[in-house]
């Protein structure tokens, strides 16, 4: 790990109290957890496929195993966000993880796809709950650069299990199609400990000695979270293309090697993980960075799109996921800024159901763009120039740095 994402041996909480390694060891393991449900699976759909066969529309209901859990996120993420603030963060984040084993492990005992679909959409609910609480955890318990560093940490988490999870689900796809469900079973193991280990999150007070008054609190920024939530489904699309779409992208080209296609999106996870590094060892003024952020992301696309050439296909996704990985962590400590602690909750629900419903749309966008334009190549190049528009919009927008005063020789009398 490096050395500015290493984990501090202690961080003040908003409470007062002291926190050791295992707590943010505990909410950037329960944040890997929606993504196991996203991609853990995704290599044994086909024999999923092949067990069903009899079943009426199973070539349309089965991959909607693999996806129906992110749809499921964003749709009910926002009201997660509202349990969060109501009923705590840590009791529903115990609860959910607990109920994420049980709807996870529940297709090694169902024999029918449709059970299985609901027990995917239940699997959906909890992760929804499961992200939104650490997200807003991570909030609570962490201020400034520290929070940030966290925040980046979490971007990589989360890419480098994605490639993780595929891998074992692989594995343990060799034995039966029901097998990588078996992983769901962590839950129980993390459900536990996290009831053991997580201090109760509380309000950071006016002052040591006095708490702020109830009547300060501001009312829920609902404008600037509607600005940065839609900029987060445009973000999200962005950050999901190169993995949803590289080995398309590859085999357009002509490259038919699984192992170069592994070691390809390996590569761009790579870059992704760099972005995150990156991140940590930048300044303040995350705002101010964003149109350069989506403007890098744009150059990759453009060099993704216009090329034929496998060299600058790959050269144009390390440099998108260079970008995307500065990004997310960029648009979600966005985000958390805006937030009070007693509105955190629904904040961070908000913004979880905005990321994946990018991350919904994004394949579903890019199919209809391939449909009108011809080819993938081109859909990405469109969604290129749509991702410079945006870079130049968001230039005009962004408020300038001041200007520093002018320095004065003396002070006159």
């Amino acid at each position: 790990m490096p050395a500015s994402a290493a984990l501090p041996t202690h961080e003040r909480t908003g409470s007062g109290g002291l926190l050791g390694r295992l707590p943010v060891v505990l909410l950037m393991a329960g944040s890997c957890l929606p993504i196991l449900g996203a991609v853990l699976i995704a290599p044994v759909l086909p024999r999923i496929e092949d067990h069903f066969a009899h079943v009426a529309g199973s070539a349309a209901l089965v991959p909607l195993v693999l996806t129906v859990p992110a749809l499921s996120l964003a749709v009910l993420a926002p009201f997660a966000g509202v349990l969060v603030d109501r009923l705590g963060r840590k009791r529903l984040l115990v609860a959910a993880t607990a109920l994420y084993a049980v709807f996870g492990t529940a297709p090694l005992w169902l024999d029918s796809l449709h059970a299985i679909l609901v027990s995917r959409v239940l699997v959906g609910i909890v992760e929804a709950a499961i992200m939104t609480c650490c997200t807003t955890l991570i909030g609570d318990y962490y201020e400034g650069r520290v929070r940030d560093r966290y925040l980046a940490l979490q971007t990589m988490c989360a890419s480098a299990s994605a490639t993780v999870f595929f891998a074992v689900g692989g594995a343990l796809g060799s034995v039966g199609w029901r097998a990588p469900f078996w992983l769901y079973a962590v839950g129980l193991l993390l459900a536990p400990v996290m009831a053991w280990a997580l201090p109760a999150p509380g309000p950071v007070p006016a002052t040591a000695l006095e708490p702020a008054p109830a009547e300060e609190r501001r009312p829920f920024p609902v404008r600037r979270m509607a600005g940065i939530c839609l900029l987060t489904v445009f973000g999200a699309a962005v950050f999901y293309t190169v993995p949803v779409e590289m080995s398309f992208l590859m085999d357009d080209l002509g490259v038919q090697s699984t192992a170069m296609v592994g070691a390809v999106t390996a590569l761009a996870s790579a870059a992704t993980v760099l972005g995150s590094v990156i991140f940590t060892k930048l300044g303040d003024h995350t705002r101010r960075r964003l149109p350069a952020l989506f403007l890098l992301c744009a150059v990759g696309f453009l060099l993704m799109g216009a090329t034929d050439h496998l060299a600058l296909l790959i050269i144009g996704a390390v440099v998108n996921c260079v970008g995307t990985g500065l990004l997310l962590p960029s648009l979600l400590t966005l985000a958390l800024s805006r937030l009070d602690f007693a509105d955190r909750g629904r904040g961070t629900g908000l913004w979880t159901a905005a990321f994946f419903l990018g991350e919904f749309l994004c394949p579903l966008a890019l199919l209809a763009a391939q449909g009108v334009l011809g080819t993938l190549a081109s859909a990405v190049l469109l969604l290129g120039l749509l991702t410079l528009l945006m870079s130049a919009a968001l230039m005009l927008l962004t408020p300038r740095a001041p200007k520093a005063p002018p320095q004065h020789a003396g002070v006159q009398a």
